[in-house]
């Protein structure tokens, strides 16, 4: 069995990448063993297509499925027609999302919950964001800050939530609706604990 996660570094330590098509390295973990091979996202600086090239570089190592922060239409769509399932709304670093999964704390999203052209600073997220930025306000982070909110270029949010779950579809069947509504309660849950563990470190530091 073999699952992905996106990630900011080429370890487990790392923080899980927000980005799926220009995340900054897959991790491959065998969730047993938790044996991983770090492989450098060739598709980061892709002008186009980043999200395809990347779901189908995905699928062709045999993921089982793909653990990361946002995930637009175009890769949501290439993953599922190769089987991976995709899970979607993941925070904090790539071991801990790992434990999470086996123990059954995520599950597959029914529905992509980023635009097209997420992370190259084209595309803006799916509803609201918290964004915290230093220097400058409530930044929109990725896309448009790098690392916390600070300067241009492509921002990467470590260790703040990523995007929340995009909205219900008026055509969503009962079954979508209630899989997407326990996504979005999931996210609340991870991003308070996110922000929760980001308190007690500055406090840490403050004191």
């Amino acid at each position: 069995m073999k699952i992905v996660l996106t990630s900011t570094g080429a370890d487990l330590s790392a923080q899980v990448d927000p980005r799926f098509g220009r995340c900054a390295y897959f991790l491959f973990v065998d969730p047993n063993t938790m044996k991983f091979e770090a492989v450098e996202n060739p598709n980061i600086g892709a002008m186009g297509g980043a999200g395809i090239q990347s779901a189908q570089l995905v699928a062709n190592k045999g993921a089982e499925a793909v653990l990361t922060g946002s995930c637009g239409p175009n890769a949501f769509q290439t993953l599922q027609t190769a089987g991976v399932k995709v899970i979607v709304g993941v925070v904090g670093t790539v071991g801990d999302a790992v434990e999470r999964y086996k123990s059954g704390q995520l599950h597959p999203a029914a529905a992509p919950n980023a635009p097209s052209h997420f992370g190259t600073g084209f595309g803006q997220p799916v509803g609201p964001a918290f964004r915290p930025g230093m220097g400058g306000g409530m930044g929109r982070g990725m896309g448009r800050g790098m690392g916390r909110g600070m300067g241009g270029g492509w921002g990467q949010q470590i260790g703040y939530p990523p995007q929340p779950p995009g909205a219900i579809p008026p055509q969503a069947t009962v079954e979508q609706e209630l899989q997407l509504l326990k996504q979005q309660a999931e996210f609340l849950r991870q991003q308070i604990d996110v922000i929760h563990r980001k308190i007690a470190e500055l406090e840490k530091k403050k004191g």
